[in-house]
Parts: C-alpha cells; sequence; structure tokens
C-alpha cells in the first residue's frame, strides 16, 4: 500500500486554496468540484472545504494560531532549502522558529488557518 495522497480539510476553501497555489507554484488538477475541492497532483495534496455548517462553528485567530495540537504534520521536500525558504518568506509566508532547525536546513511556517507544515531538503 502506498499513500496517494494527504488531504486537508479547510474552513475557508477559496482562501486556502490560493494559499497553497502560490505555495506549491502549481494550479490544482482537478477540473470538477473547484469550489469545494483541489488537488494538487505533483504534492500529491489536496485542500477539501468544510461543510459551511460545520465551517461557522470554527474560529480562526487573525493572525493564525499555530495548530500545534494536532497530530499530522505535513512535510514538502524542496532541492534548494535556502532558495524556497526565500521565496516563500517574499510571498509573506509564515516562518515558525525552531531553536533546532538551522538556517540551511528544514523549516516550519504555518498556513492562513494555522496549519503547521515543514519545507525539508531533498529531492523535490
Amino acid at each position: 500500500m502506498v499513500l496517494d495522497c494527504a488531504m486537508l480539510y479547510v474552513r475557508d476553501f477559496a482562501v486556502m486554496a490560493e494559499f497553497y497555489r502560490k505555495v506549491l507554484a502549481a494550479e490544482p488538477g482537478n477540473a470538477e468540484w473547484t469550489e469545494s475541492w483541489a488537488w494538487f497532483r505533483e504534492a500529491r495534496f489536496a485542500l477539501h472545504a468544510i461543510p459551511e455548517a460545520i465551517a461557522q462553528e470554527i474560529e480562526i485567530a487573525s493572525p493564525p494560531v499555530a495548530r500545534e495540537d494536532i497530530p499530522v504534520k505535513l512535510i514538502f521536500r524542496v532541492t534548494d532549502v535556502g532558495a524556497e525558504r526565500a521565496r516563500l518568506e517574499a510571498l509573506g509566508v509564515r516562518l515558525v522558529d525552531r531553536p533546532w532547525q538551522t538556517p540551511d536546513g528544514a523549516f516550519d511556517c504555518l498556513d492562513p488557518e494555522g496549519n503547521v507544515f515543514q519545507v525539508s531538503p531533498g529531492e523535490g
């Protein structure tokens, strides 16, 4: 068995889809359900809108608070971690300061809903 895709359920689909379009530098590959689902084929990553009735009950702080209490952390590999750090900072992505992470190594970021994800060096 092989993981085909990791899916993140999101409160504000439009904001999150735009954020990940920029972060992944990619367009979703799906042609159906584009108002509630985005599949970033190359990254093996997808977003899915939480049903509106449930989403209205979820509060997201501004700026978002890191959701460190969830049991999943997405890790995206890149070939040049320094260049990716600079690109994401230029996009305004919030980086999380971790004392154990070095400037030339893996680093954590927050998406607009506070989900923590990591950018890690490797074969992108």
